[in-house]
């Protein structure tokens, strides 16, 4: 027996869709009968029934004048549903970039007794160059330790699956990126205001994963996640901890108060219940348990040094 994710009817024979792996009752099984994600991101679902003999198979899918095939069975299909372990990659990618092979350039990271500029003006979102760019979606892949890469992995390997699917590749690409930077940039500026002067360099997945932390609460408050895999409770009571946390220590110490970017995972947050809100509106419903792991120093891994 299982909930439909649409009416909320409850099913002794439940359907499950193939595309987005939703769980759905007989009025709502068909893909356009729950919105179903997979839809927009299959540019051409008559095709399956295609024999391949059509001379038109060739063109379909194409993008733009690269002849880059992102139609079914394109090379950029093996990305659709699965950006979250293509960002999971990108940021593991970027950590070993960080301490491994910029120092074969002279780059070194920060350490004790070692200040390198150069290294936190290529991997960091910081004060005194808030305008460079690329550090504004860089710095979201890189982070300050092992265990601060190491749990905001956690994190998005158990949320970010449920979300992507829920709201198709394209979509989830474009909440991540754009929270990740927005919740730096708000960070970064935030310290210029009311710090002057001082040096902040902003990194971590933290407001990217808190804006898909905020889209799954708003989606099904009542998910049932397990803390640590031990520890069971709602979604919507280990959001409103994480961001009490995270406001109190604003507040009382600063917002980056312990080399945490506490406003950066508020900014993140926000955005992601704000979004939540309108996927919400449209229909939009969320699975009913899930595990992961999280926590540590500064909620799900803090944000800067």
């Amino acid at each position: 027996m299982a909930n439909c994710d649409v009416c909320g009817q409850n099913e002794n024979m439940p359907y499950k869709c193939r595309m987005c792996g939703g769980t759905f009752c007989g009025e709502h099984r068909l893909p356009e009968n729950h919105s179903c994600p997979g839809l927009n991101e299959w540019n051409d679902p008559k095709g399956v029934f295609d024999s391949g003999f059509d001379d038109s198979v060739e063109n379909r899918g194409r993008s733009g004048t690269f002849g880059v095939s992102t139609g079914t069975g394109g090379p950029l299909a093996y990305f659709r549903g699965n950006m979250t372990f293509v960002f999971l990659g990108l940021m593991w990618l970027t950590y070993v970039a960080q301490i491994a092979i910029a120092p074969l350039f002279g780059i070194n990271p920060p350490t004790q007794g070692q200040f390198d500029m150069q290294w936190f003006n290529i991997f960091t979102l910081n004060t005194a160059h808030p305008f460079y760019v690329w550090t504004w979606f860089i710095s979201i892949f890189a982070h300050g330790s092992i265990g601060h890469i190491a749990i905001n992995s956690i994190v998005l390997y158990f949320f970010g699956p449920v979300v992507e699917r829920r709201i198709g590749s394209k979509k989830f690409t474009v909440l991540f990126l754009a929270t990740g930077a927005l919740s730096g940039l708000a960070q970064v500026w935030a310290t210029i205001l009311t710090q002057p002067g001082q040096l902040a360099p902003v990194l971590g997945a933290s407001g990217a994963i808190a804006a898909i932390m905020g889209v799954l609460t708003v989606l099904n408050p009542n998910l049932r996640i397990y803390l640590y895999f031990i520890i069971p409770m709602p979604l919507w009571l280990a959001t409103l901890a994480f961001a009490v946390y995270s406001a109190f220590t604003s507040v009382a110490f600063g917002v980056g108060a312990g080399g945490v970017a506490q406003l950066a995972h508020l900014t993140g947050l926000g955005l992601g219940l704000l979004y939540g809100a309108k996927l919400r509106k449209e229909g939009q419903r969320a699975p009913k348990q899930l595990e992961f792991g999280g926590g540590g120093r500064g909620g799900m891994g803090g944000g800067r040094f």
